[in-house]
C-alpha cells in the first residue's frame, strides 16, 4: 500500500513571515494526519524560517527547484548541498513553468533529480501535456517522453525515494480539472511506463495529480487506484483549504 503524499506548491508567493504564520495555523489542523505525507515547499527565501517553524512536526519541506551543479559561478542559482543544508527532505523539479518559461528540458531535469538524490532529497518529478497534446491526441506520446527523458540514468533502488506528479498543463491554475476517470487513466499509463526503468518496483512509486486541485475535488481524485495524492498550487495557500485536502487523503472529513 503506497502512502499517499500531498505537497503545497506556493510557487512565488507568500514572504518568509507569511509562511510562518501559515505554519503557525496550519500544524494544528493536521496534527493527527498520521497515515500520510505532507510536504510543503515555499520560494526560496522562506525555506529556513519555514522550515524552523516545521521542526519537530511531521510536516515536511521541499523546495521548488534546484540547480543540479555542487557549486560554482551559477548567478542566482541553489545547490543540492544548499537545500540539504536548510533541511529539504524533497523538490519539485520539471514543472511545467519551468519547462515552458525557463527552457528546461529532460535531460536537465533528470540531472536535477540524480543531484537531489545524491544529497538525500526526494525528488517529485512533473510531467504533463498541453491542450494542444490532448486534443492532438498526444497525451501519452508526450507524457511517456518526459517520463523516460526526466527520469533517464535513474534505477530500481531509487524507487522508493521518487515522486512523480502528472500535472495536465491545461488544468493548471485555470479552473479546470481532469475528472477522476481521465486522471486515473493517464495515472495507470504512467505506472505502466514507470516499469521499463524500474521493474517491479514501479508498484511503490507514488504519483500525485496536480491541477486545480481543491478541497471540492479532492476526495474522488484520491480515491482512485493510481492517484497516491496531489500536488497542490493556489488551494494550498490558506492553511483551512490545505488541511481539507490533507484529511481527504486520510478518508477523514473532520
Amino acid at each position: 500500500m503506497r502512502r499517499p503524499i500531498l505537497a503545497a506548491n506556493w510557487k512565488m508567493q507568500k514572504t518568509a513571515g507569511e509562511a510562518v504564520a501559515f505554519a503557525e495555523a496550519f500544524l494544528p489542523l493536521v496534527s493527527d494526519a498520521n497515515d500520510v505525507d505532507i510536504v510543503v515547499a515555499p520560494p526560496f527565501t522562506g525555506l529556513d524560517r519555514l522550515g524552523r517553524a516545521l521542526a519537530g512536526s511531521a510536516v515536511a519541506l521541499a523546495a521548488q527547484n534546484v540547480n543540479p551543479e555542487e557549486k560554482g559561478a551559477f548567478t542566482g542559482e541553489i545547490a543540492p548541498g544548499m537545500l540539504a543544508d536548510l533541511g529539504c527532505a524533497y523538490t519539485i523539479v520539471g514543472h511545467s513553468e519551468r519547462r515552458a518559461l525557463y527552457g528546461e528540458v529532460d535531460g536537465f531535469i533528470a540531472r536535477k533529480a540524480a543531484a537531489l538524490l545524491a544529497h538525500g532529497i526526494r525528488p517529485i518529478v512533473c510531467v504533463g501535456e498541453t491542450l494542444e497534446d490532448r486534443e492532438a491526441d498526444r497525451t501519452f506520446d508526450v507524457v511517456g517522453q518526459q517520463l523516460s527523458g526526466s527520469l533517464a540514468g535513474l534505477d530500481a533502488a531509487q524507487a522508493d525515494d521518487v515522486v512523480v506528479a502528472y500535472e495536465p498543463v491545461w488544468a493548471i491554475g485555470t479552473g479546470k480539472t481532469a475528472t477522476p476517470e481521465l486522471a486515473q487513466e493517464v495515472h495507470a499509463f504512467i505506472r505502466e511506463a514507470l516499469a521499463k526503468p524500474f521493474g517491479g518496483d514501479a508498484a511503490r512509486i507514488r504519483i500525485q495529480y496536480g491541477g486545480s486541485v481543491k478541497p471540492e475535488n479532492a476526495v474522488e481524485l484520491m480515491a482512485q487506484p493510481d492517484i497516491d495524492g496531489a500536488l497542490v498550487g493556489g488551494a494550498s495557500l490558506e492553511a483551512e483549504s490545505f488541511a481539507q485536502i490533507v484529511r481527504s487523503a486520510t478518508g477523514s472529513s473532520a
